[in-house]
Parts: structure tokens; sequence; C-alpha cells
């Protein structure tokens, strides 16, 4: 009975962890630069699962090919798309409109899923996920009203929808080939490949300077205890347990409580607009998940 409620619990629990991602990145990336930012994270992620698996003995996948595709998985998921997200925070997009380039996964995970996975998507569904971004759009839109786009320019948005491109795929091939992955141990291979990945792109582009004061410090310990493994944990598990485009259509989510979030934390408006856009959301991710 209890893993029945918490399996239910679980994309709301998601959505509420995942939706603190973006004020993490803003709180910390005025003291760090993004690249070396994902290095010191993922390197207290590994040392923090060295020691859970450790304690745990946990198995370790044998079989090369799985190994393969828990990197390809691991790049996919923390390199491109963290590393999409923060380069685009820290050129001066705004988290709102990287949020909303994020929003149109559940979209390109429906366009694709037939295809590669073999999973339908039905027209009801695909109401919900048209209305899902509608939503999305109305909660962001007061946020972004008045944004001129010389403030940023395409090298942002290009990390923003290279963070789009990378958690679209990075979901789909987890759900294709890493399934059968131990958690600790598979989640740990994924954080190592990211961390080969990202490491020479901070050596050779940044400064790697770091400020330490205390909103950095707080900031980075929520990023990597509540994002790297409490979160991710639970969008490997709603993979393995869902349909991909059901998992997908849960970002849709992650703006609606991000602006909940941010009107309890930083006291920013919630406007009439807003409120209708959380509850298009809701209806929209609601038709998608309902059972057929």
């Amino acid at each position: 009975m209890r893993d029945h409620a918490w399996t239910r619990a679980m994309p709301g629990v998601f959505v509420l962890l995942w939706s603190t991602g973006f004020i993490g990145a803003k709180y910390g990336l005025p003291y760090i630069e993004p690249f070396t930012f994902l290095v010191l994270r993922f390197v207290i992620v590994v040392a923090l699962l060295g020691v859970a698996i450790g304690i745990a003995r946990a198995p370790w996948p044998r079989d090369p090919g799985l190994i393969l595709h828990l990197s390809v998985s691991g790049l996919l998921v923390h390199a491109i798309y963290l590393g999409g997200v923060f380069s685009a925070i820290r050129h001066g997009v705004p988290s709102g409109l990287v949020a909303l380039v994020a929003g149109l996964q559940p979209l390109l995970t429906a366009a694709v899923v037939g295809p590669l996975l073999g999973e339908r998507v039905g027209g009801k569904q695909w109401l919900g996920l048209t209305l899902g971004l509608v939503g999305v759009a109305m909660v962001l839109s007061t946020r972004l009203t008045g944004l001129g786009f010389d403030t940023f320019g395409w090298d942002g948005m290009a990390f923003a929808i290279a963070a789009l491109v990378g958690i679209t795929a990075g979901t789909l091939y987890q759900k294709r080939f890493c399934t059968g992955m131990d958690l600790r141990t598979g989640t740990m291979v994924q954080y190592l490949a990211a961390l080969a990945a990202v490491a020479p792109a901070a050596f050779a582009l940044e400064t790697m300077e770091i400020r330490w004061t205390l909103p950095f410090v707080l900031a980075l310990a929520w990023l990597v205890l509540v994002l790297s493994l409490g979160a991710i944990s639970l969008l490997m598990t709603l993979i393995r347990l869902g349909e991909a485009a059901k998992v997908a259509s849960f970002f849709y989510l992650v703006p609606p409580m991000t602006a909940i979030l941010a009107f309890l934390l930083f006291d920013e408006a919630l406007t009439p607009l807003a409120l209708a856009g959380m509850a298009a959301t809701a209806v929209g991710v609601a038709l998608v998940v309902r059972q057929k």
C-alpha cells in the first residue's frame, strides 16, 4: 500500500524538486562560471554516490554495451542539458525563457516517441500536450513582457535550445536503452561520463574561479543533494515505470511550480493570466497521463 502511494506521489515530488533547479542556478551562477559549477557539482555527487555504493555494495554494470548506453544518457541529461541551462542563464537569458524553451520537450518527445519507442500518442494526449504548452506560455508571458532579444543574443538562445535537445534525447535514450540499470551504480556511470565531458570545457573556456559565499554554498548544496541525487533518481524511476510521452508531460508543470516558488520566496506577482495558465497546464498534463 505504501509503495503504491509513493508511486502515485512521485510525479508531484519530482516536479517540486526539479522546479527548484532554476532558482538554485540563479543563486549560484553569480559566483562561478557554468562549466566550473557543473564540475564542482559532479565531483561532489560522484564522491557521495561512491560512499553510498560502497556501503550498499551495489552491483556494477558488467555489460560493456550497457555502460556505453549509460554514458551516452549521462552526457545528454547531465552534460548537455545542465550545461545548456547554466550557460544560457549565464549569457543573460532569463530563467523564465529558458524554462519556456525547455517546455517544448513534451511536444518534441511526442513527435518522435512513436518511431523510436513504438509508443502511440492518442488524440486526447496531443490535445493535452498542446494545452500544456499554451498554459506554460501564459504562466511565463508576464515575466517575459518587454524582454529585448538584444540583451542575450543568439549564443544564449543556442545554449537553451541545446538544453532542450539534451533533455529530450536523454529521456528517450534512457527509456530505450537504460531501464535495466541499478539506480546507484548506473547513475554513477552517468555522472562520470558527464564529468569527463564538462571538465575539459571548464579548463579550456573558463577561469575556474569561485567566490565562496554563503548563497553559493547553499545553492551548491541544494543542487547536489536535492537535484543531482533526489530529483534525478526520481526522473530515472519515472522513466522506467512510465511511457516516455507521459513522463515528459510532467515537465510542463515545472514553470508553473517555479512561478509559485518565486511568489513564495521572492514575493513575485502571480497575475490572473498566470493562474489561468497554471490551470490550463494542469488540465493538459491530466489529459496526457490519464489511462486510455
